[in-house]
C-alpha cells in the first residue's frame, strides 16, 4: 500500500474513471465505499489496483495484488495526473470553457504508460456505436483475460486485458459472436503481433508516437488519438475524425450546428498544447450540437 498526495487539486473519479470502457467493463469497477478499481497487464505482470480518496489528508490511498502490484503502485502519481501541467491553460475569454475549468479543477489528464491497453479498445471502437463496442470489450475480456489477482479482497467477475499473443490467437467465430468485424479484428490481431513495438510509443514524442502506431493498417489518427490520451496523457492529442466531436467543438465554441474536422481544428489551434484538455471540459458540460440526423444505428455483423 501507499498513500499519494497530489501538489494540486485531484478529481480521482473524473481523472481515474476515463479508462473505463462502459458501465460493465470487467478491468474497472466502481464499489459502494467509493474505492476505484482497475486490473491492468504491466510490464510486470497482472496487478490489481484499488484507490480511495482521504479527504481529511487531501490524499489517495492505493492498495494493490498480484505481480504487478509493485509497477501499479509506482505508477499512480502519473496515472493521476502528476505529469500534467495544466496551469498554462487559458479559456481565452470563452465563458463555457472558464466556466467547466473552474468547476473542475482536480482534472487531469493521467498517464498509463500501457499502450496496448487502450489501443484494442480504441481499435474495437471504430466507426460502431460506443455500446457495441464496450459489449465487445466485456465479452472478450471475460473469455479471454485473465481474473484479477487478489482474491476475495477483490471484486468479483474483474478481469485483465488478454496478453499480446492471447490477442492474436482468438479464433474468427470469438471475433464473430462479440459482433467485430473481420476488419477491426484483422486490426487488433496486427497490433498484437507488433506489441513490443507498439509499446515503445509510450515514451516518445506526440509526433513520433502517432508515426509509430498509424504505422499499423487499420490504425487512423483517430484510433492513435483516442489510445494516447490515455497511455500518454497527451492533452493535445485531438480525436480527428470523430462521428460527433467536430460538431460538439463548433456549437460550443462558435455556435455552429454543424462543423468537421478542419473547422473543429481550427477552432481548437489557439489552446494548443492543450486541445484534448478542451474536449475533456466540454465533455464534462454535456455539451452537443442539435441532432438533425437519424442516430447512427448499430450493426449486428454475425449475420454477415
Amino acid at each position: 500500500m501507499r498513500v499519494w498526495k497530489p501538489d494540486g487539486p485531484l478529481d480521482l473519479a473524473m481523472t481515474f474513471g476515463f479508462l473505463r470502457r462502459g458501465p460493465l467493463d470487467p478491468a474497472y469497477r466502481r464499489t459502494r465505499d467509493g474505492a476505484l478499481w482497475r486490473v491492468s497487464r504491466t510490464p510486470a505482470g497482472v496487478g490489481t489496483l484499488r484507490l480511495r480518496t482521504r479527504p481529511a489528508e487531501g490524499a489517495v490511498e492505493a492498495t494493490a495484488w498480484g505481480a504487478g502490484a509493485s509497477w501499479l503502485l509506482d505508477a499512480v502519481p502519473r496515472w493521476l495526473g502528476a505529469d500534467d501541467d495544466p496551469s498554462s491553460f487559458d479559456p481565452r475569454g470563452q465563458r463555457l470553457l472558464r466556466d467547466a475549468h473552474a468547476r473542475h479543477p482536480g482534472l487531469r489528464i493521467g498517464r498509463t504508460g500501457l499502450v496496448m491497453e487502450s489501443l484494442v479498445p480504441a481499435i474495437l471502437e471504430q466507426k460502431v456505436t460506443t455500446g457495441e463496442a464496450y459489449e465487445a470489450w466485456r465479452m472478450l475480456l471475460r473469455q479471454y483475460g485473465e481474473p484479477a489477482p487478489g482474491g476475495s479482497a477483490v471484486p468479483p467477475f474483474m478481469y485483465a486485458p488478454p496478453a499480446a499473443r492471447d490477442w492474436a490467437m482468438i479464433p474468427s467465430w470469438a471475433w464473430h459472436r462479440a459482433r467485430v468485424d473481420g476488419k477491426r479484428a484483422a486490426t487488433v490481431v496486427r497490433a498484437a503481433r507488433l506489441a513490443p513495438r507498439l509499446e515503445e510509443a509510450s515514451v516518445m514524442s506526440p509526433a513520433d508516437a502517432v508515426a509509430r502506431l498509424t504505422s499499423v493498417p487499420g490504425i487512423g489518427v483517430w484510433t492513435a488519438a483516442e489510445t494516447l490520451q490515455r497511455s500518454n496523457g497527451d492533452a493535445d492529442a485531438v480525436s480527428v475524425g470523430d462521428l460527433h466531436l467536430p460538431n460538439t467543438v463548433g456549437w460550443a465554441l462558435a455556435g455552429r450546428e454543424r462543423s468537421d474536422d478542419a473547422v473543429m481544428l481550427e477552432l481548437l489551434e489557439p489552446y494548443r498544447p492543450h486541445r484534448y484538455r478542451v474536449c475533456r471540459l466540454l465533455h464534462t458540460l454535456h455539451v452537443a450540437a442539435p441532432r438533425r440526423a437519424p442516430r447512427y444505428a448499430p450493426h449486428d455483423f454475425r449475420d454477415m
